[in-house]
């Protein structure tokens, strides 16, 4: 698979990927204001979550819809399809990964795509509240 973009071009493309969106941000904002507090993307845990509570053994992971192939709103770019194929199942591949190291150890994960909170931004933060209430029980 050969890149179509110099290793120059590549390198400042990468960079300008940010490891927190704005909408983890929000999210964050919005339960720290809740009274809930939180890690975020604690490198020492295996998929860096985006929202740790290691204390109750919560993690939180806020997907988004193209990056982690939403079912309803994932979609393929059009150029260097074999790249982005490739690029794409590997990162369903390693969430899947993730996914059953956590159920493995015990640990309460909730993954919630991007579309949710676009569609009721504070009926979902309600079920992350409702979620970490329920871990701490």
């Amino acid at each position: 698979m050969t890149d179509n973009l110099t290793r120059e071009q590549r390198t400042k493309n990468m960079k300008a990927i940010r490891s927190q969106s704005k909408l983890e941000n929000r999210v964050s904002r919005e339960l720290w204001q809740k009274g809930i507090r939180f890690r975020k993307n604690v490198k020492s845990l295996p998929g860096k979550p985006d929202i740790a509570i290691k204390k109750y053994k919560v993690v939180i992971f806020i997907d988004s819809c193209f990056w982690h192939v939403c079912p309803s709103h994932g979609n393929m770019p059009k150029s260097n399809q074999d790249y982005w194929l490739k690029k794409l199942k590997r990162n369903q591949e390693r969430d899947k990964e993730i996914n059953k190291y956590y159920l493995e150890n015990n640990w309460e994960l909730i993954r919630i795509w991007e579309h949710e909170f676009k569609k009721d931004y504070d009926l979902t933060i309600d079920k992350v509240v409702s979620f970490i209430k329920h871990a701490k029980e």
